[in-house]
C-alpha cells in the first residue's frame, strides 16, 4: 500500500487544465482514470487517480516552494513530458537536464502549468 492515495488540484478553466494534464503526463505514461463536470483523474488504472484536477471558480496555485514531481522511467520521457507541456499552454520553468545538487542520476524538467502550479517529471536512472 503506498502512504499517498491521491493529490488534487483547483483550477478554474477545467477544459483546458484537462487538455494540458492529457499532453504532458501522457507522456509519462498517465491517463485519464476519471472524469465528470467537476473533476478529472489521472493515473494508470481506472477509478484509482493519482492527480485530481477540480474545477473551482477562483482557484489559484499554491504558493513558492510547493511544486508535484511525477516520476518518469526514462530521460526521454522527462524530455517528452517538458516538450508536450510547452507544446500545450505550459511555461518553462528549467528545461530538461542532470541536476546533480539532487543526486548523481537525477534527471529533471520543471513546468508551471496553465493554471500556475509548478509541475516537475524526475528520471533517478543511470543514463
Amino acid at each position: 500500500m503506498h502512504p499517498l492515495h491521491h493529490l488534487s488540484f483547483g483550477v478554474a478553466d477545467l477544459a483546458q487544465a484537462g487538455h494540458f494534464y492529457d499532453a504532458a503526463l501522457g507522456a509519462l505514461g498517465l491517463r485519464r482514470v476519471f472524469e465528470d463536470d467537476e473533476a478529472i483523474g489521472y493515473g494508470f488504472h481506472d477509478g484509482e487517480d493519482l492527480l485530481c484536477l477540480k474545477l473551482r471558480p477562483g482557484a489559484s496555485a499554491p504558493g513558492p516552494g510547493f511544486h508535484l514531481a511525477f516520476s518518469a522511467t526514462t530521460r526521454a520521457a522527462v524530455q517528452a513530458f517538458h516538450a508536450a507541456a510547452l507544446a500545450h499552454g505550459g511555461r518553462d520553468n528549467g528545461p530538461p537536464g542532470l541536476r546533480p545538487d539532487y543526486g548523481e542520476h537525477y534527471y529533471a524538467a520543471f513546468v508551471i502549468d496553465p493554471a500556475g502550479h509548478a509541475i516537475e517529471a524526475v528520471c533517478k536512472a543511470a543514463a
